[in-house]
């Protein structure tokens, strides 16, 4: 699948690739097998300890409630992750990236019967497949999307410190700066990636840009990671390489 990319409030945009239909299925899977340990557990508790009768409302109940209300109640108090999603390492985001809110949740789950129950996932991964941003018709109806918590951005490290030779720096005061303050930047950049810290971001931009005493009229990721390969650039033809 494609990237998404978010744009946010401070205008940095990040790419963000949609949880594969694998890892969903795989979530879906462990959840089921949370659920199918619940059953055996409430068994042994009410038909063996409590007594109660097979009919009673309050058996129907421990049985049939949990599952109606499983994937709702987690997504909406662990940050749009059931315990599968959490396993697998996805979340429920809105479309630009952020939280999504609990009607967002809400509405992926009264769609849940027609996406995944009655047509057992035949609606949802053709919807996924065929979408091409990760999204059942449950998530096309809140605006949602599920994504993958391994971030693209922090496998593009290696790519930051592996300059081309015809790379065109456009910041000359990089050179100003050392091995330890770059290493810093690189450092904060990646964690503030890591835990969408977007206005952290940003605030590494406007001090790097005051610090070199430069103005910047990209995002200020953009700006960020053209100041590394700048450095990356300089020290690699001060050594001799590339």
């Amino acid at each position: 699948m494609e990237g998404i990319y978010f744009e946010t409030a401070q205008h940095i945009q990040i790419r963000q690739r949609p949880a594969t239909l694998a890892s969903r299925i795989l979530a879906q899977l462990i959840d089921g097998f949370v659920m199918g340990i619940y059953i055996i557990l409430v068994s042994i508790t009410v038909f063996g300890i409590m007594k109660v009768e097979d009919n009673s409302v309050a058996v129907i109940t421990m049985f049939v409630l949990p599952f109606l209300v499983y994937h709702l109640l987690f997504e909406i108090f662990m940050n749009g992750q059931s315990i599968g999603k959490f396993a697998m390492e996805i979340r429920v985001v809105q479309l630009d990236g952020t939280k999504a809110t609990v009607s967002s949740y809400l509405i992926r789950w009264l769609l849940r019967p027609v996406d995944i129950t009655i047509s057992s996932g035949g609606i949802a991964v053709l919807s996924i497949l065929m979408g091409g941003k990760g999204q059942r018709l449950g998530d096309i109806a809140a605006g949602t999307t599920v994504i993958s918590l391994k971030q693209e951005a922090i496998k593009r490290e290696d790519l930051l410190t592996q300059v081309k030779s015809d790379h065109e720096p456009k910041y000359p005061q990089v050179v100003n700066l050392n091995d330890s303050q770059i290493m810093k930047i690189k450092s904060i950049r990646l964690e503030a990636l890591k835990s969408h810290d977007f206005e952290l971001i940003n605030k590494l931009a406007e001090k790097t840009s005051q610090m070199l005493q430069v103005n910047y009229d990209t995002k200020p990721l953009a700006f960020i990671d053209q100041l590394i390969l700048d450095y990356e650039y300089f020290a690699q033809k001060e050594h001799g390489e590339g």
